[in-house]
């Protein structure tokens, strides 16, 4: 059986089926019970139509209220069969008109074709039966099986082809065979060369099976028969924007001159600049339809959008407040781009003044974690905690980015064994989550947990075996404790070979070689680390390799500029004290 999955929507050009159903469960309802025979139309009131001679015996009418029944208590599909069963014994047009409502409601698509096709045999006259049918069958994928009936559709109404078949493509559309939907489409509209609609239909077919040429010829065919049909114009505009941007532009642009109220067309053409990345000219659109519509707070925030992107700060910020002035337009977002603009001219307090201004909505994560680095960054990470605990995740990824978050401001502070006990908490509840597992493993480090380090890195290779970062932390750990030396460089060789351009890893070779003695090479891979990143652990390591090799000039140059800029590393104190006593 196929799946019924017909949305209503898509009959929108049907008369509604229900206004069209006189309901015999009303009838029923209405009537004293019949003291002896009497005849079907007794109880289903209805036009005149060619009606059968049906005696309601007993068990039509018990029928008739098993199907009622199956109604009100919401068994639908028990009473879509109730009534179609009745419509084959009575073959009444109008419980056959029931019967198909009902299976038509209750998604039951094949008993739906089935009841629509007896009610069209036993109703010819209604074009609903028709119509339904048709659109049933090209929902169903029924192609061939459709055809009849829609050339019945079109030979009945001729004068209203164009609205068929702009109404019949979306039921084809979710074929999964586009091919053969845009060789029925061509076949179903060939007969009808002047209608627009056709070959719009037929455009769209053909782009959905990859045939731009004939998508484009039909749809420019279109356009000529109907120039003033802006549907037909954005398709073809569409089209041209995936492989001639400048020709799909162009054709909006025209479009526009000669319609300039059409303000659907004009949205159309700003968004189409927008994604062009012609900026100063989308603006301009945009500010067009803005004049027309001066208390439109989304228009106001796009043109503020604009402007951000062509980095025309401070002007934005005027629109952005302008926009939030107009309401409508939900604030929390207005103020989160408040806040990201603030940022970006480096207005830190102002940036987090709009950040705690973001209540709800889709930025609100967002906007605690830029509020915390903030405060991180001003050195207030005992505040930043406390903003971190009214984040609210909904994902266990977001779960596990809290938890490291916090962990990463309780090191800050130093504060080790807190670090380490957040990570360890954390774990328990995502004891597979990589970054979460590597940031436990570096806190037990920290604190010389040197065997449960390991134990967690080895677990990480097995989850993560790229992970270059896994097999450096374990063998820059052995270097740094010079044990091991052999398996260390194994382990770091194989980081290396997964991130060659990572300095801390090439660091880690460096420092390796150099344990090793191999002090011109390890020369060449601490220079290479420092250039891609001063760090003062690289900083300590090359002017150590630089001292030892007799260089002490530059030993001491490298060391004095790093802690200019890193006055409190520990690494590079402990180094210039060995060595400059």
């Amino acid at each position: 059986m196929m799946n019924f999955s017909i949305r209503y929507s898509v009959l929108a050009f049907f008369p509604l089926l229900a206004a069209c159903a006189h309901a015999p469960q009303d009838a029923v309802e209405s009537t004293p019970a019949p003291t002896g025979k009497a005849n079907l139309e007794q109880i289903i009131e209805t036009p005149k139509l060619n009606l059968p001679n049906v005696a309601l015996t007993d068990r039509l009418l018990y029928e008739f209220l098993l199907g009622d029944i199956a109604m009100q208590r919401d068994k639908p599909e028990l009473a879509a069969q109730a009534y179609l069963d009745l419509a084959k014994t009575t073959r009444d047009p109008r419980v056959a008109r029931r019967a198909a409502q009902l299976a038509y409601e209750a998604r039951q698509f094949e008993s739906a074709v089935e009841a629509f096709k007896l009610w069209q045999e036993l109703e010819p006259s209604s074009p609903l039966a028709k119509q339904m049918l048709l659109s049933l069958l090209l929902s169903g994928g029924k192609l061939q099986e459709a055809r009849p009936y829609l050339q019945e559709v079109l030979q009945t109404d001729p004068a209203n082809a164009g609205r068929t078949f702009a109404s019949i493509y979306p039921l084809v559309a979710r074929s999964a065979d586009k091919a053969a939907v845009l060789e029925w489409m061509i076949d179903a509209t060939h007969a009808y060369p002047d209608v627009a609609e056709g070959h719009l239909a037929v455009a769209q077919a053909a782009a959905a099976a990859g045939k731009s040429d004939l998508a484009l010829t039909e749809a420019h065919r279109a356009v000529v028969l109907k120039p003033d049909w802006d549907v037909a114009v954005v398709f073809e505009a569409e089209l041209y924007l995936n492989s001639d941007p400048a020709q799909g532009l162009a054709l909006l642009q025209k479009y526009i001159q000669s319609h300039p109220d059409n303000r659907d067309l004009r949205l159309f053409y700003a968004r189409a600049l927008l994604n062009q990345k012609q900026f100063a000219a989308s603006r301009t659109e945009f500010q067009r339809l803005l004049k027309d519509r001066p208390d439109s707070p989304d228009l106001a925030f796009a043109v503020a959008l604009i402007s951000m992107q062509m980095g025309e700060m401070d002007r934005a910020e005027q629109e952005l407040l302008q926009a939030l002035s107009k309401g409508g337009k939900e604030e929390n977002t207005v103020h989160y781009y408040l806040a990201q603009l603030n940022e970006a001219k480096q207005n830190d307090a102002s940036a987090q003044y709009h950040y705690r201004l973001v209540k709800e909505g889709e930025y609100v994560y967002a906007a605690r974690l830029r509020e915390v680095a903030l405060l991180d960054k001003a050195g207030k990470q005992g505040e930043a905690r406390e903003v971190l605990s009214r984040a609210v995740a909904k994902t266990d990824a977001q779960r596990a980015q809290l938890i490291m978050i916090e962990a990463q401001l309780l090191r800050e502070e130093k504060q080790y064994e807190a670090t380490y006990k957040v990570l360890a908490k954390g774990l328990e509840k995502f004891p597979e989550h990589p970054d979460l597992l590597y940031q436990t493993a570096m806190a037990a480090d920290k604190l010389n947990k040197t065997e449960l380090f390991e134990q967690m890195i080895r677990k990480l290779m097995k989850l993560a075996p790229d992970n270059a970062h896994a097999y450096n932390a374990l063998g820059y750990s052995l270097l740094d404790r010079k044990q091991r030396i052999p398996e260390a460089m194994t382990l770091v060789e194989k980081a290396y070979q997964l991130a060659p351009d990572d300095a801390a890893i090439i660091d880690s070779m460096g420092w390796g070689n150099y344990l090793l003695g191999n002090l011109d090479k390890s020369l060449e891979f601490l220079n290479k680390a420092y250039a891609a990143n001063p760090d003062p652990e690289i900083a300590a390591h090359l002017g150590e390799v630089l001292w030892v090799r007799g260089d002490q000039e530059g030993a001491r140059k490298v060391w004095t500029d790093s802690v200019k800029t890193h006055p409190d590393s520990e690494a590079l104190k402990a180094v210039m004290k060995r060595f400059i006593p």
